[in-house]
């Protein structure tokens, strides 16, 4: 049933990465001006690339916005422009009111839909941005964008960002729906999804960890995080409505700071597209990497947990139990793919952006390049993290091995981090090492080495 209004302008409120009613601009000034057809579009070009993981928790997302709007929420599959342009003459809608998108094919898509609409007379206003300061704000004093983090860093809290709104009230106007997406059926324990679920998790972490938050962010074996980022990659809450309830305390600056990361890495994305494919810093495109048989192989045993690193398979599998990792250990086991097995960053990355729930192109791609020596303030490459000196660091009782590498939870902190050379000693099948470490390290700084000779100074 289609519902007319009179009173006031019918506008199309086209939710994207913004699957919240509080603190969204975009739907309060849709709001404001009269009755709102809320639609979310259901486009096969983001489905296809995201992993079955992420695709389950948007459904269950999009559950949690319908139910917010009464189950007033409209969803059509097919082209956006398509889907916008039959909910406005079934609505009378003339108006489509969106937040920006900063990827690169949001730009693409929002410049066709655009195009298209505006040949039947309609427009797109878009107000806000899913980042506290919207990127391509902050720039440098020469006017170009920022490259590295820490004056971006500077300059992000000097621009300062708006005050959260409050929901506004709302008018719906109904339209037929196609119904909630189909979500894929996955083996993976999914955090709770929604605007309350994100706010609820929010106080939980402002409530104590976050007091803690500069120390135990880095212990995967302590809950010392905030869990916030697959929320804030739908959406469900917006940054601004964290750091409005960050104070002075130093671990909330850290926190802000991880929040800031975030916003300089979708920058970076905006400022070079390319960067999510190809190196940030050209000399290091032409890195010797390994493929063939022999790397699939060690992609594989990377991938399903079973190098025989502890740390590093503790990883890998909570990623698929949980579709999420612990940041230090992605940090390691990022490491240890591009630089024990010598294999492209690209590879690490498609392989997260498959199974996190929290898969973010710009964050991913970004934090991948670091790790790599390819890309932003990234880490040196001839910094090599070390699998067992990290773990004995980061999680010296060994709690989060025992967790996720059940076969070797009997043993005590002196043994757990070490890699077992002796297939035949190593407890309960745990698999030997697929490389040693040490002879690995050498390997890639003498492929770094070979770059540097291959690459002419300036």
């Amino acid at each position: 049933m289609v519902t007319r209004h009179d009173d006031g302008v019918t506008s199309i409120v086209w939710f994207r990465r913004d699957l919240r009613l509080s603190d969204h601009p975009a739907l309060t000034a849709a709001a404001e001006a009269g009755p709102v057809v809320p639609v979310f579009c259901n486009d096969d070009r983001l489905r296809g690339p995201s992993g079955d993981v992420r695709l389950a928790y948007l459904r269950a997302t999009l559950a949690a916005l319908d139910a917010d709007l009464d189950g007033g929420l409209v969803v059509r599959s097919g082209d956006p422009a398509d889907s916008l342009l039959a909910v406005a003459e079934e609505t009378g809608a003339d108006t489509i009111w969106a937040t920006d998108d900063f990827g690169p094919y949001g730009r693409r898509r929002d410049t066709a839909v655009g195009e298209r609409l505006a040949e039947h007379g309609l427009t797109v206003h878009y107000r806000d941005a899913p980042y506290a300061v919207a990127p391509g704000t902050i720039l440098t004093g020469g006017g170009t964008p920022y490259k590295v983090f820490t004056p971006f860093f500077k300059a992000w809290k000097a621009h300062g960002w708006a005050e959260p709104l409050e929901r506004p009230d709302l008018e719906l106007v109904e339209a037929p729906s196609d119904g909630l997406p189909d979500a894929p059926a996955v083996d993976v324990d999914l955090p709770p999804a929604g605007e309350r679920a994100a706010l609820e998790q929010l106080e939980a972490f402002l409530d104590g960890p976050v007091f803690d938050y500069a120390a135990a962010r880095d212990l995967p074996g302590v809950e010392g995080t905030s869990r916030l980022s697959a929320a804030l990659k739908w959406g469900a809450i917006h940054p601004r409505q964290i750091l409005e309830r960050l104070g002075p305390d130093p671990s909330e600056e850290v926190f802000r700071s991880e929040i800031a990361w975030r916003e300089f890495y979708a920058d970076v994305l905006l400022a070079r597209p390319d960067s999510a494919r190809d190196a940030f810093v050209p000399k290091m495109a032409n890195l010797r990497w390994d493929d063939g048989p022999d790397a699939d192989d060690r992609f594989a045993a990377w991938a399903e947990g079973r190098t025989g690193y502890p740390i590093v398979d503790a990883g890998m599998r909570q990623l698929l139990a949980e579709g999420w990792m612990h940041n230090r250990v992605r940090m390691i086991v990022g490491s240890f793919l591009v630089k024990d097995l010598h294999l492209h960053w690209r590879r690490g990355a498609a392989h997260f952006m498959e199974y996190l729930v929290d898969g973010d192109l710009a964050s991913n791609q970004h934090g991948w390049q670091w790790v790599a020596g390819t890309g932003t303030d990234a880490s040196p490459f001839f910094r090599v993290f070390n699998p067992v000196s990290q773990s004995k660091k980061f999680d010296p009782d060994g709690t989060y091995l025992r967790r996720w590498v059940p076969e070797i939870a009997h043993l005590g902190p002196k043994h757990i981090h070490e890699p077992w050379a002796d297939p035949s000693g190593a407890p309960a099948a745990y698999p030997a090492p697929i490389v040693d470490h040490g002879e690995e390290r050498a390997d890639a700084l003498a492929r770094y080495d070979e770059l540097k000779a291959r690459t002419p100074s300036r």
